[in-house]
């Protein structure tokens, strides 16, 4: 089989399929081998690995993949290039397509059944608008997978990889690095898409812990509370938490961040996610 990730080849099978590119769905095919052998690079892929990929689109990924891996299993939304992979991935008995949507997949069930708990990588180049609710679906629900590498739109791969007091830093910094170790592996330029989209994209890397980086007594309140400190950047840690989701007084804050040692006139952009941890923790002992 031809490579797949040429401009010219790309074209040549969507025209020969009819195909017209979905808006709604994010859809952008990439044409360069040089950035597809990259991104397999820096997902580590080895013989010995079993493949997760989310949207193949036209297998231009899958294919190089499939070469490298030991098996792949592709989950592919859009009904209408189910037939073009099929085609265009015949020649590889190590890879099945799955026609879903990936948040709406028994992802701990399909990984169990067809791929290995202790093996599995999830590659994907995403639609920018669902990028977080998938990846914070395989980091909350806790699906078994070691790493998730995905392209991403630019600004969004910053912020989660933010540190404390950097603009970028927020609540999803903190949500993806509690689970995992973030790295950018490369920026790409929309010239090596098509169709090409209007902003440049990152490569990132997501390596699960094996215990979350923080120790927390309570989940639940540690994501509240750092949701609170967020909506309102503006305010001070003392007025945005007692006007927050958890419903706290003002009293019971003041003491929480006295016994933390954080100065109450703090913002939540200047918060370590350690600082969240003891503060999150502190506040469990009362609620």
């Amino acid at each position: 089989m031809d490579k797949i990730a040429t401009p010219n080849k790309t074209k040549e099978i969507v025209t020969k399929h009819g195909f017209y590119f979905s808006k709604s769905l994010g859809q952008n095919f990439l044409i360069d081998k040089n950035i597809i052998d990259k991104i397999i690079k820096g997902a580590r892929i080895t013989k010995d690995s079993y493949v997760l990929e989310i949207g193949p689109g036209i297998g231009s990924l899958t294919q190089e993949l499939a070469e490298a891996a030991k098996k792949v299993v592709a989950v592919e939304v859009d009904k209408k290039l189910i037939p073009i992979l099929s085609e265009t991935l015949k020649d590889y008995k190590n890879t099945e397509i799955v026609n879903s949507d990936i948040l709406k997949l028994d992802l701990k069930s399909l990984i169990v059944d067809r791929l290995d708990i202790n093996k599995t990588i999830v590659v994907g180049n995403l639609p920018y608008y669902i990028t977080t609710p998938i990846i914070m679906k395989f980091l909350e629900e806790k699906i078994p997978v070691k790493s998730i590498i995905i392209m991403i739109q630019k600004e969004v791969a910053e912020r989660m990889k933010a540190k404390e007091a950097t603009k970028e830093y927020g609540a999803l910094s903190i949500a993806v690095q509690y689970y995992c170790n973030v790295e950018t592996i490369l920026t790409v330029p929309p010239s090596v898409f098509i169709p090409q989209p209007k902003v440049e994209s990152s490569v990132i890397r997501l390596d699960v812990l094996d215990k979350p980086r923080v120790e927390v007594t309570d989940e639940d309140v540690f994501f509240q509370l750092v949701k609170d400190a967020f909506g309102k950047r503006r305010k001070t840690l003392l007025n945005a938490l007692s006007s927050g989701t958890l419903q706290l007084n003002k009293a019971l804050i003041k003491e929480a961040l006295e016994d933390c040692k954080i100065d109450e006139k703090r913002r939540g952009e200047t918060l370590s996610i350690e600082e969240f941890a003891l503060l999150a923790n502190r506040i469990s002992e009362e609620i």
